[in-house]
């Protein structure tokens, strides 16, 4: 059958000849492109999304749990009592450090040397003590349970337990072992330690440094740190004692290799080996880290919360709120239905469209010039921070407001106009119902932005370290973000999960104040 493009009556028309089936199918090809472009550019794009956030869940999700101990602690009379009573007041002033020095000091009775038992204590995070006497002053019986107070490990033993220290790989030994201990150190025979390592010396001798890979040895209850190694023979340091006598053969052994270094990490062989040994005991377990969630700012990781955050940015979003949104709605409504079309109208109309894209920084170094200096009001307080988010907010308010007016149809003002209503009682009973959704919409849409931001709350010095939980729009405090912009400053790797995790809540709040909007712009959306 011949195409109806290929008959001889079309060959030559403009519109279904040969030329025109090639624009027609250049045309199609770009339109293709065009797609593929457009898919690909938000392909791209959620990629780097998924990405981004993959990368900040992964790094943020251990800090929402943490390792707890559980001491056998002495909390008697001797120890919480005044002259063997306890009350309030005994239980209040209590020498808590001293017992879980001696609580952490009887697990390992072998050790001995100030540097050393000051190690051993640094195992326990240094806000113990508080914990401890915070549970004790709220609920007293709970000294006739010692065993059920759980007490935080430091940032660092709380790292090596989740693996992100080092690595380690094991190799089960063959063949009996020869362990002899004197006063100069331990003489290990039997059995070639140095499989799959390269000799350091021409002799055929290795030697371990603190900057090569830590080798360890568990064998007859024991662990010792390998130093040197040649053939059949090595010596070692105890890194735990042997359960029987100085001399002993063990037949069960094996090596465990740390990759790091001890030099490059700040938790050494001994501080591992010790927490090894909490969790044979089954003295540590893995909780959902409330401390995370109910404490306020703190030098240590774990001891350190988004509590104190997030009151402060309560008290500032609520401040916020109450400033910007009665102002931008009083300022949208009297442009869009009272002010006279003039030049000055029209001048205050471009300055609003200006400011709201203003840098927030410029509107920080307005508050520090007026409110602090000029003013003289409290630094670092909800207050001020909220006005100065409010002049960074009432620009977008204002728009969205004027644009939700401008939505409702004349035709409801025409009828209220008709049937007597006053200009007031249109505007108050008519209009303002009906551009309440979209104007509600513009207003969450302005206070997340709020939420997220940091510079001008730097400015006006909301980036104090606040430990104490604000309790009033006057008192010191910080705000999320700017916690987020601290702790990301802070070198300890434990900060730097908590920093992902604030990151995370923040992200919530974000999207919970978005899909917010779109409800009630879903719920009170009309269409004209």
């Amino acid at each position: 059958m011949t195409d109806f493009f290929d008959s001889p009556a079309n060959k030559s028309s403009l519109h279904t000849g040969m030329e025109a089936r090639e624009r027609l199918r250049a045309r199609y090809r770009a339109e293709w492109m065009f797609k593929a472009l457009g898919l690909g550019a938000i392909g791209v794009s959620v990629g780097f999304l998924l990405f981004l956030f993959t990368t900040i869940f992964m790094q943020g999700w251990p800090a929402f749990t943490h390792n707890f101990v559980a001491l056998p602690l002495e909390l008697n009379a001797q120890t919480l009592g005044d002259e063997g009573v306890i009350s309030e007041e005994s239980l209040s002033g209590a020498d808590y450090d001293a017992i879980v020095r001696t609580a952490i000091r009887e697990q390992f009775p072998e050790v001995s040397g100030r540097t050393a038992k000051r190690t051993l204590s640094g195992l326990i995070s240094p806000g113990a003590p508080v914990l401890l006497r915070e549970a004790l002053l709220a609920d007293p019986e709970r000294r006739n349970a010692p065993n059920a107070i759980t007490l935080p490990l430091s940032d660092f033993a709380d790292l090596y337990l989740k693996g992100q220290i080092s690595r380690s790989t094991y190799r089960t030994g063959e063949g009996e072992l020869a362990i002899e201990v004197s006063e100069t150190g331990v003489l290990i025979s039997g059995a070639d330690l140095a499989a799959g390592l390269e000799s350091s010396g021409a002799d055929g001798k290795i030697s371990l440094s603190r900057e090569m890979p830590s080798l360890l040895l568990y064998a007859g209850g024991g662990v010792f740190k390998l130093e040197t190694l040649e053939g059949n023979l090595a010596t070692a340091r105890i890194l735990s004692p042997l359960d029987a006598g100085e001399t002993t053969k063990a037949l069960d052994w094996q090596v465990r290799l740390i990759e790091v270094p001890e030099a490059n990490r700040k938790f050494s062989d001994r501080e591992i080996v010790w927490t090894d040994k909490l969790v044979e005991r089954q003295l540590v377990q893995a909780k959902f880290n409330t401390l995370f969630f109910t404490r306020g700012a703190s030098r240590e990781p774990e001891m350190a919360g988004i509590l104190g955050a997030v009151v402060g940015t309560a008290l500032t979003l609520v401040v916020t709120l109450g400033l910007s949104f009665p102002l931008g709605v009083a300022a949208a409504v009297y442009l869009e239905e009272f002010a006279p079309r003039n030049r000055l109208t029209a001048l205050v109309e471009v300055n609003i469209n200006n400011l709201a894209a203003v840098p927030s920084i410029v509107f920080g170094l307005l508050g520090l010039a007026v409110f602090l200096t000029f003013f003289g009001m409290p630094r670092s307080a909800p207050l001020v921070g909220g006005m100065v988010l409010a002049l960074m907010t009432l620009p977008t308010i204002i728009i969205a407001s004027r644009a939700a007016l401008r939505a409702v149809p004349p035709s409801i003002r025409e009828a209220a106009l008709g049937i007597g209503a006053s200009k007031m009682q249109v505007v108050v009973h008519h209009v303002l119902p009906l551009a309440m959704p979209g104007i509600l919409t513009g207003t969450i849409i302005g206070m997340a932005q709020a939420l997220g931001e940091t510079a001008p709350l730097l400015m006006i010095g909301m980036v104090a370290f606040v430990v104490d939980i604000p309790g009033g729009f006057t008192d010191p405090a910080t705000v999320l973000p700017v916690q987020i912009f601290m702790w990301a400053d802070f070198p300890e790797p434990a900060f730097q999960q908590r920093t992902s995790a604030a990151i995370m809540v923040l992200l919530a709040f974000l999207v919970v104040m978005n899909a917010l909007a779109v409800v009630l712009r879903k719920q009170f959306e009309r269409r004209w």
